[in-house]
């Protein structure tokens, strides 16, 4: 029998068919999970930034246009998540060193930082480092194999935007791993992230 296309199980889902949501999130659950992953650095985390996504999705059933091919739709919605997160995040770590001089103790925050959380994995780690609007776009061509119209649908911007963040994201990816590749310590390796990490305020 022949797959319902995302439009249809769409109209089913905005007359109430619930089966036809459980059909749409089988059907990127996976995926949205693995991009969220590469973006947030944390499994758990990206499990749970996935189900807001479909929840947000799911509330958003009588807006959707179906013009729009649903994959990107869905990825913005995901992508505008971890940006809140992300600022969310940074307000938190602004907020710590007033927080801990007035309790004289030490605070931890929600979650710690991209960079804190290095496992080992250098191009995991180096991937983490980079700023959204570069990792983002890199993700979902590299990993996902996305093509430049479907990105730039996915994060409203122009194709054009796309190919330079991509190929700038290359280019730092290429930095962060360069003290790897060539035997540095540990330092030089934390040195040449933190060189560049800073530029995550621009998300």
């Amino acid at each position: 029998m022949e797959q319902a296309t995302d439009a249809e199980l769409m109209r089913r889902v905005r007359d109430g068919d619930h089966g036809a949501f459980a059909s749409l999130v089988d059907r990127y659950k996976d995926g949205l999970v693995n991009y969220l992953t590469h973006l947030r650095g944390e499994r758990d985390r990206a499990d749970d930034l996935a189900q807001e996504a479909f929840l947000r999705l799911y509330q958003s059933a009588a807006r959707y246009d179906e013009r729009e091919r649903l994959a990107p739709y869905l990825y913005r919605i995901a992508t505008n998540l971890v940006r809140s997160e992300f600022r969310r995040l940074r307000r938190w770590r602004q907020l710590l060193p007033w927080l801990e001089a007035s309790s004289g103790r030490t605070v931890e925050a929600p979650s710690r930082g991209l960079l804190e959380r290095e496992a080992g994995v250098q191009v995991r780690a180096a991937l983490e480092a980079l700023p959204m609007r570069y990792r983002a776009p890199l993700v979902l061509r590299e990993i996902e194999g996305w093509s430049y119209h479907e990105i730039a649908t996915a994060l409203d911007c122009r194709e054009g935007t796309i190919k330079s963040r991509i190929a700038r994201g290359r280019n730092r990816l290429r930095e962060l791993l360069a003290p790897y590749w060539n035997g540095g310590t540990d330092e030089s390796r934390i040195r040449a992230a933190s060189s560049l990490v800073a530029e995550r305020n621009g998300v």
